[in-house]
């Protein structure tokens, strides 16, 4: 029986009147040494409840696989923290999230199929979901509340109005929660669009709504299509996320407080979304693609009330003070900010070239055209696709179908251009020097497209090449997912800011790990690690140009950085620095 219950208004706990104040935060985006301090923060600010979404794509990331569970994955552990530090929680695990996730959270594997139906009840989908929750939810039901644990709800599905109106589909997944054991309140999520409530909810579950401001307006949409029940914003919005190239959005702390307050005085429950953002680290950035691709950036600050580094920040104390108008707020002090590394610079003096190097890196696989990243047993990072041109002169390079979604082109190790999916580059003017020169292609996967159709759009090569008509066949193709850089043969260089990719490495000493930011002036655009540890992109386009770095990546005494610059560098030398700097902002 579930623990958390509706009345005509309102929710009751165990019988009693309850009333949701939760906030989102990500395990996956969060170092897990850091759960434990941030989870704090949330009780701290006034927070009775955590929200999270379940990346199927990490947990599962081969076709019936058994399920990832540790250290960032390690959601048992999570719930467990969350339920020692006295907070409820609220899981929403898909099988699609959104969240400006890598592919919206739905596995390559599976997207990459280009008949299959994403998100109705086409069998071939249907039942890999089925499958996934039959591996997923076993570790998970001694944390349900319905077993003394801390979820009291589950999400089914996620703004599926925005997506479809397969009811039916809506109906089996529901009954794949309850098959599998699942007692607690469902419920489901939409924009505060009557026509995406109707086709986003399910008859005889909660629906909620998801929105950031004209709160009354919102409410009543929702109460029009739910005349009975609790009202519940399930994301409250207060700040939003980033592209390359694009601004730094934040919202104004008054602003925002204000709307929470209205919420609250209308007697709705609410999940403030963010309430620590995080960062996708690695390769994890998802990616909007309406009229041209453009990729998330790799903070996933959101001008949260944590800040990415955890710190509170002017959202968390109006937020607190607002809560604290509603609810009981812990009569603790409020966190401080967390110690920050002293500035360090680091010399980076071995450098290893990348294209020669490749076949270290990763056996080519041989096929007469170019295959995809997947198809080269890949989801994300980069790859090398080498063969040589039998003509010589001026030509047109065409790539059939662009590239999925930036391509480096070189011409006997001269690079020759770049081409986007961002511009629908297809074509590249090219001068070959003699017939049989060397054409390599290095092509980066900047993230699976998270909301809409283009869902599994594929990355790498999405076709033949050919050079003014002649089509170039027998190509060597190096897949490079860069989760082990081991084998990169670093040697100390004379030509560090030689204009062609490489890694660059360098170390450096810390007395006491704690937070930083790396940033990387003159440096163009590329992937940083700290003692093997992938912190993301960076890219001098902006807006970001620092990537945080936890302060448990680092260690007490000498550590390393490598950066795998994918262009030119006016520079030899990296900053680790106490200031983060996310870019211009826009409110």
């Amino acid at each position: 029986m579930s623990a958390l219950t509706t009345t005509s208004d309102g929710f009751l706990l165990h019988g009693e009147p309850f009333r949701i104040i939760s906030g989102a935060m990500h395990y996956f985006r969060v170092h897990p040494d850091q759960w434990a301090d941030r989870l704090r923060k949330a009780r701290l600010m006034g927070l009775n409840t955590v929200e999270t979404y379940v990346p199927w794509n990490l947990h599962q990331p081969e076709p019936d696989g058994p399920v990832v569970l540790d250290g960032f994955l390690d959601l048992p552990g999570y719930l467990a923290q969350a339920q020692a530090e006295g907070l409820h929680v609220l899981l929403r695990p898909g099988p699609y999230i959104c969240a400006e996730w890598d592919g919206g959270g739905l596995p390559s594997w599976l997207t990459s199929d280009p008949d299959i139906r994403l998100r109705t009840g086409d069998p071939r989908f249907t039942d890999a979901v089925e499958r996934y929750l039959d591996v997923l939810l076993p570790p998970l039901m001694p944390y349900m509340a319905s077993s003394g644990g801390p979820v009291i709800a589950v999400q089914v599905e996620n703004e599926y109005g925005a997506y479809g109106d397969d009811t039916a589909y809506l109906e089996r997944l529901a009954q794949a929660f309850r098959d599998r054991g699942v007692e607690e309140l469902l419920f489901t999520c939409d924009q505060a669009d009557p026509a995406h409530l109707a086709a986003g909810g399910l008859p005889g579950t909660l629906a909620t709504s998801t929105f950031g401001s004209r709160v009354e307006q919102s409410l009543q949409r929702l109460r029009e299509h739910q005349p009975q029940g609790p009202l519940m914003c399930a994301e409250f919005w207060i700040g939003w996320f980033d592209h390359w190239g694009g601004p730094h959005h934040v919202r104004d702390a008054a602003d925002a407080a204000a709307d929470l307050d209205r919420l609250l005085t209308a007697g709705a429950s609410v999940n403030i979304y963010m309430f620590h953002g995080g960062t996708n680290f690695a390769f994890t950035n998802g990616a909007n693609h309406k009229h041209a691709y453009q990729p998330t950036v790799t903070s996933y600050d959101y001008d949260a009330a944590l800040t990415e580094c955890g710190d509170p920040g002017p959202k968390y104390h109006a937020f607190r003070d607002v809560i604290a108008r509603h609810a009981p707020v812990p009569d603790e002090p409020v966190p401080a900010p967390g110690p920050k590394l002293a500035p360090v610079t680091v010399e980076l003096g071995h450098r290893a070239a990348l294209l020669p190097n490749a076949g270290k890196l990763a056996a080519p696989v041989h096929a007469e055209n170019p295959v995809t990243m997947l198809e080269l047993g890949q989801q994300t990072g980069y790859a090398i696709y080498r063969t040589t041109v039998p003509g010589s002169g001026d030509g047109l390079l065409h790539f059939e179908g662009g590239v999925g979604d930036r391509a480096q082109v070189f011409v006997d190790g001269v690079c020759a251009g770049t081409l986007e999916r961002e511009r629908h580059d297809e074509t590249l003017a090219v001068r070959v020097p003699h017939p049989g020169a060397t054409l390599e292609v290095l092509v980066e996967n900047m993230g699976g497209v998270n909301y809409g159709p283009r869902i599994g759009a594929p990355k790498g090569l999405l076709g033949p090449v050919s050079f003014n008509g002649t089509a170039l066949r027998g190509w060597d193709c190096h897949p490079l997912p860069l989760d082990d850089l081991s084998a990169v043969p670093f040697a100390p260089t004379d030509e560090p800011t030689a204009a062609a990719p490489a890694f660059h490495s360098g170390t450096f000493e810390v007395a006491t790990p704690a937070d930083a930011f790396l940033t990387v002036p003159g440096w163009t655009k590329g992937q940083a690690w700290i003692n093997g540890f992938n912190l993301g992109r960076y890219w001098n386009r902006g807006p970001q140009h620092t990537l945080y770095v936890p302060a448990p990546v680092l260690r007490q005494g000498t550590n390393e950085l490598v950066l795998l610059e994918l262009h030119a560098t006016t520079s030899v030398r990296a900053l680790l620095t106490d200031t983060p700097d996310l870019g211009p902002v826009i409110s």
